[in-house]
């Protein structure tokens, strides 16, 4: 089988492996905040299970990163997704015997999952050189469709199956990450083979690699823009995306509405990935990291003056948040690759990926405590006002991000014979 088979075939094992992950946990953070508030008894704890995933993704992703380092891709990957499904037999166990703590810990477990989804976008990105990177991205990122679509509508039949047995409805959900994350370690495990590291094009530029620190990396103007953007995308959609299912329950929608709902938003999040990795490989990774800002924007103010029985106008406010949110990740995330040596790729994914997941954790926990403190309208004001940090990055480093398209970029190195 030639390379550029064995490329197809890996990154196909991707996307799949993507597709079940997200489903797991797109089924589970579904229910998150109404499970937290019925175990805690209150609200103000709601946005404890947002954060409590999004910082086993952030730990996770470190961790991760350096294990693949030593012993590969393949490896990696799959333990993070064991650990996962894990996670959300612990996060079952704890519905069923009413243990919020069990329940906290199961949910960081299943953070990662998450991480193994997300650094699955890396490993496709290393296969290929700069000028098909954001579409390796793109296509990877798509893969989620699946979880998108499926996942929170999975939670009313699992729910009803949970109430078969004789079991609380809500620990039924959690037989979906089980079943589906379990079925992404077993595929990456098996038909993720050879690595896809060792197919890594190189060129002479990359090769050369750099004795810079992280710090001195991320310094770089067009690397600090992409993380900012990245981390501000992700803390404004998770500010809003956490508490719109409670939102919406206490204003007398049922499940089915809420997984309608957020299925919108992560159909959003994940469905155009493709359009978004060839945007940015055509216009260049800024320009449309710009446009995913304006969405994201716009979007809060949306949900913010939705009335809270509007559940129409939410949806759309969620379907175009998730859109937002996946223009920039697409385009940030292929950003970070361009102009990097291997080394320096390999060492800054993990600290990148920390930093989004940290960031998105506080944003899960102060979720709550400005729902409870003021309410949904005030938060989703804050969502859009949080956008004019990665303006500012971009304009601060304007000049260098002006300077190439990845395209220019790869002109620029010469293959390796």
């Amino acid at each position: 089988m030639s390379a550029d088979a064995t490329r197809r075939r890996l990154q196909l094992s991707l996307i799949v492996g993507v597709g079940l992950g997200s489903t797991g946990y797109i089924g589970a953070i579904t229910v998150a905040t109404i499970v937290a508030k019925e175990l805690s008894g209150g609200s103000a704890f709601a946005g404890l299970p947002g954060a409590a995933i999004v910082l086993g993704s952030a730990t996770a992703s470190q961790l991760l990163s350096r294990f693949m380092v030593r012993y590969g891709r393949r490896a990696g990957l799959t333990l993070g997704y064991g650990i996962g499904a894990v996670g959300a037999v612990g996060a079952g166990l704890a519905v069923i015997l009413s243990s919020f703590p069990l329940f906290l810990i199961g949910t960081v477990l299943m953070g990662c999952a998450n991480a193994s989804n997300q650094l699955s976008r890396y490993t496709a990105a290393d296969m290929y050189d700069e000028t098909k990177r954001a579409t390796a991205i793109g296509f990877v990122v798509w893969g989620s469709t699946l979880g998108a679509v499926v996942g929170p509508n999975l939670v009313t039949v699992a729910g009803n199956a949970a109430e078969g047995l004789s079991l609380p409805r809500l620990a039924g959900a959690y037989g979906v990450p089980i079943l589906f994350v379990a079925a992404a370690a077993l595929l990456t495990l098996f038909t993720l083979r050879p690595d896809p590291a060792s197919l890594a094009p190189s060129t002479r530029a990359e090769v050369a690699g750099s004795g810079a620190s992280v710090g001195e990396i991320i310094a770089r103007p067009r690397v600090f823009a992409a993380i900012v953007a990245l981390v501000a995308g992700q803390v404004v959609m998770v500010l809003v995306m956490t508490m719109t299912p409670l939102h919406m329950t206490e204003h007398g929608h049922g499940l089915d509405a809420v997984g309608l709902v957020i299925s919108g938003h992560t159909f959003g999040m994940f469905a155009l990935s493709p359009l978004s990795g060839r945007l940015a490989s055509r216009f260049g990774t800024p320009l449309v990291i710009a446009a995913g800002l304006a969405v994201l924007a716009f979007s809060s103010v949306l949900a913010a003056v939705a009335p809270p029985d509007g559940g129409a106008m939410l949806f759309v406010a969620l379907f175009l948040l998730g859109w937002g949110w996946n223009l920039g990740f697409v385009a940030g995330s292929a950003l970070l690759t361009e102009g990097l040596s291997v080394n320096e790729r390999t060492r800054l994914q993990g600290v990148t990926d920390a930093l989004i997941w940290s960031s998105a954790a506080a944003a899960a926990l102060g979720s709550g405590v400005v729902v409870a403190v003021a309410n949904y309208t005030t938060l989703g004001l804050l969502g859009a006002a949080l956008i004019g940090l990665p303006v500012w990055a971009m304009l601060r480093g304007r000049r260098e991000l002006r300077r190439t398209k990845p395209a220019e970029i790869s002109a620029l190195e010469v293959p390796l014979d």
